[in-house]
């Protein structure tokens, strides 16, 4: 049976709010949410009645926010703000950060101090049970003021407009709300200012890279140990007495993962008293460099984890008597660690691409390029291009956005976060990192191989054999694209942290930590 999560009363984690997404968790609303929303509903009627100017419900928006609105346009007036904000272009975004879209927003409207309607909220938590995921554009939010542009089009089907995704396909919101035997929702006052004021764009995208930056490191760590077991590298500088004196948590964890990956290999045990007194930095280092990304993603983990569980609309309504224009919408808090991340994302593929050179170099007794026939084959030369360039790439995209601002709503919005620019940016440098992790793991095997027989830990040599399920030891030169890519999807699916983790367990291995967990 699936869990259950009571929206605007529960803590919700990054790993809770993904499992709703992936329907292992059902979102709900319990008797003391919907009493909640029913009671701010009701202090914005009050306030309605009372005739007294309140953004956003009886005024225009922005810097028409001194217009007043009569009782009887309230309702229209958030009709035509769904329809007038939804000005987002480029492709849709994944239909799973659309729907964590959907979950953070119930989830930030059930706390009560939005004036929403409770059968608003249930119907987008329909739109969640039934996997109908709104076709939001990816690009338009400057990240304050609320997401507007993307909000607005999340909420277009509330009201019969723009299109969803069901079945795997597109069609008109009216349509399927019709297939469904639905009606588009009426709005009342300040819904439709509350449904789209927020930080839920920024959010989804923090959620998402959350998981996938973790998976990533937890990968990171993994294949640098492979890629050190091929160089014949030394498991000293992972001593746990060595980082005790700089006790940084991500530089512990790292370097105590590495020590347990290495512990009693038959590849380290046998040059123990070689003549090598250090490693190049990035083996020697990686402690350093990835913890220091782990550093990042804690910051990152923890600051989402408290926009996931805030209100971020506005105004605020705690009475009909008592309401607060803010700036709880302004991205900000999320668009500093966002770009942070980002930075601490292309770090880890800039590392392994030093590691990939370092093991085509010929050096520590592996052959040039990794093949026994250089020359005739030009061997793993190229895989270290496109790593080169992926490294790059990804430096250009860690130019903070949150850096800049531009100006909007005729000066009334003068200070705006561009946060959606750095959350959409960051999982662009992931994407790149994804793809140099593959080809360190192609170069890791591959250097591996030509220390047979000696065995590595059951860990790294479970990941080793995972490799060679899918990709062949290379004699010959062959179109490597084909490799990386088989490579990359046992990176993306999940197979290879899976095998690495299955074979923790079964030799009773602990890798794992508390801290570094979503949940």
């Amino acid at each position: 049976m699936n869990k259950l999560f009571n929206y605007g009363v529960d803590h919700l984690s990054v790993g809770i709010c993904l499992d709703i997404a992936n329907g292992k968790t059902r979102g709900l609303i319990n008797s003391v949410t919907s009493d909640k929303v029913r009671a701010s509903w009701r202090e914005v009627e009050k306030i309605v009645h009372k005739k007294e100017a309140v953004y956003g419900i009886n005024t225009g928006f922005g810097p028409l926010c001194d217009t007043s609105i009569s009782e009887a346009d309230t309702s229209l007036l958030q009709i035509n703000l769904l329809k007038s904000h939804s000005v987002g272009v480029g492709n849709p975004i994944p239909l799973e950060i659309a729907k964590l879209m959907l979950i953070t927003k119930v989830h930030a409207l059930a706390k009560g101090y939005s004036g929403i309607a409770l059968e608003t909220l249930e119907r987008i938590i329909w739109h969640v049970d039934h996997n109908i995921i709104p076709v939001v554009p990816e690009k338009g939010s400057v990240g304050a003021s609320g997401d507007l542009a993307p909000l607005a089009h999340l909420f277009l089907p509330l009201i019969g407009l723009g299109a969803v995704f069901a079945n795997g396909e597109r069609h008109p919101s009216a349509n399927v709300l019709q297939w469904h035997g639905l009606k588009p929702l009426g709005l009342g006052p300040k819904e439709g200012l509350a449904l789209i004021n927020g930080t839920q764009f920024i959010l989804a995208f923090a959620v998402k890279a959350v998981e996938r930056l973790n998976n990533a490191l937890n990968a990171a760590d993994l294949i640098g140990a492979m890629s050190l077991e091929g160089l014949m590298g030394s498991a000293r500088p992972f001593d746990e007495r060595l980082h005790q004196l700089r006790p940084y948590k991500g530089n512990k964890h790292v370097a105590n993962r590495l020590h347990t990956l290495l512990k009693d290999s038959e590849i380290c045990n046998s040059h123990i008293n070689c003549d090598r007194v250090q490693d190049p930095y990035s083996l020697r280092c990686m402690p350093q460099v990835h913890g220091a990304s782990r550093n990042a993603w804690l910051h990152l983990k923890e600051l989402t984890e408290i926009e996931l569980n805030s209100v971020t609309d506005n105004p605020i309504v705690f009475s009909s008597e008592d309401t607060i224009s803010g700036g709880n919408f302004h991205g900000q808090p999320l668009a500093i660690p966002l770009d942070y991340a980002a930075i601490a994302a292309a770090e880890l593929g800039n590392i392994a691409d030093r590691r990939c050179y370092l093991m085509s170099e010929g050096r520590y007794g592996l052959p040039k390029l990794l093949t026994n026939n250089a020359g005739l084959h030009s061997g793993l030369m190229i895989p270290q291009y496109t790593t080169a360039a992926l490294v790059t790439e990804n430096k250009t995209l860690c130019f903070p956005a949150s850096a800049d601002s531009v100006p909007t709503s005729l000066g009334q919005e003068d200070h705006v976060s561009m946060g959606s620019v750095s959350g959409r940016k960051l999982h662009q440098v992931i994407d790149n990192i994804e793809y140099i992790q593959a080809i360190e793991l192609l170069y890791a095997a591959q250097a591996m191989d030509f220390r047979r027989p000696l065995k590595s830990t059951p860990v790294i040599e479970a990941c080793h054999a995972l490799v060679r399920d899918h990709v062949s030891f290379i004699d010959d030169d062959r179109i490597f694209a084909d490799d990386i890519n088989q490579l990359h999807q046992l990176i993306t699916n999940g197979s290879f942290l899976a095998t690495a983790e299955s074979a923790a367990i079964q030799h009773q291995i602990n890798l794992e930590n508390d801290d570094f967990g979503i949940y």
